[in-house]
């Protein structure tokens, strides 16, 4: 499908975010004596290998307890140190809830919660493991800030950031390798939304795995005569609103599209903030109300409907309700 567009943005190696996230943390480690890590026994997965090779004394093996790294992890904060923790998403939200609102979330603590495999993109592992809640679960915690970058370099850029941030942090990222496409030498902003193509007919707000499939959709959508604005919104909360309003009023409709449930998501986030300020109409893509299953990536993306094809059918229905 891509090699026939004109794509505004390209990629020439693809690597997987969980990579950008290990390289990011391996680089806090050498610039930053307070930056410390806790893994619940899945250190090649989450990439902390290095990390855990040059600062053993900075490093912590919890196990396969992901309740006491928590605990750990809030501890730590106390004595000044900055904590990184690193397991699948699943588990760093859904078995943990309770000691991230009650020992992080609530007093604020400048723990860095750092989560793997997130979405139906972890693949053949299954529905037990692919975890589609998070974001909503996370973004609902007060004083939590939630980012979803898009690829390597993004994911390398957030994890360096979030060591500057005061105060609790979820960071999500991915397992399968997936187009780089961003800026090596980018600068992350926490919360300010990134507009990567103008448009004037519709609006796409991306996160994470799907902004690759925003970018392919834009160019397809320009190439039938429909102006598409694409916007990586990397930050779930706090949420720009003020860009996502100035574009939508300009677009007048948007198409919000994750890998993640539509209850609780970046699209209902979008929706609140439009049905507040500017109610236009909008369509969502993501996954509606259901468990993952087993497959791989392409797989998934294509039967749960997390690809350029659905965004762009969610992109023209959309234009047609204007």
């Amino acid at each position: 499908m891509t090699n026939s567009l004109d794509l505004k943005y390209n990629y020439t190696e693809k690597k997987d975010t969980r990579s950008g996230f290990g390289d990011g943390f391996l680089e806090l480690g050498r610039t930053n004596p307070k930056v410390v890590g806790l893994c619940a026994d899945l250190i090649g997965s989450l990439k902390m290998g290095a990390f855990q090779k040059e600062f053993p004394e900075r490093f912590f093996q919890t196990g396969i307890a992901e309740a006491n790294m928590m605990g750990i992890a809030a501890g730590l904060t106390i004595g000044g140190m900055i904590p990184f923790t690193g397991t699948f998403a699943n588990f760093s939200t859904g078995r943990v809830y309770d000691q991230i609102r009650q020992s992080i979330a609530y007093s604020g603590k400048n723990v860095k919660i750092c989560a793997s495999h997130a979405g139906l993109t972890l693949g053949e592992d299954g529905a037990t493991h692919q975890i589609l809640e998070d974001l909503g679960m996370m973004k609902m915690l007060p004083h939590m800030t939630v980012i979803n970058p898009c690829d390597y370099n993004q994911t390398k850029a957030a994890t360096i950031a979030i060591a500057d941030h005061e105060g609790p942090v979820y960071l999500r990222f991915g397992r399968p390798s997936w187009p780089i496409f961003t800026d090596p030498a980018q600068k992350f902003e926490i919360g300010k939304a990134w507009k990567m193509i103008e448009g004037t007919d519709v609006t796409i707000f991306a996160t994470g795995h799907l902004v690759w499939e925003a970018v392919i959709a834009e160019a397809a959508l320009r190439a039938e005569g429909i102006s598409a604005e694409v916007i990586n919104i990397h930050t779930i909360k706090p949420l720009d609103t003020d860009s996502i309003l100035e574009s939508v009023f300009k677009t007048g409709c948007a198409v919000s599209a994750e890998e993640h449930q539509y209850n609780g998501g970046l699209g209902d986030s979008i929706a609140q903030t439009l049905a507040r300020h500017n109610p236009a109409p909008m369509e969502y893509v993501g996954v509606d109300d259901s468990f993952g299953e087993s497959g791989t990536p392409t797989q998934l993306l294509e039967k749960y409907g997390l690809n350029a094809a659905s965004i762009i059918t969610a992109a023209k229905k959309v234009v047609d309700r204007k």
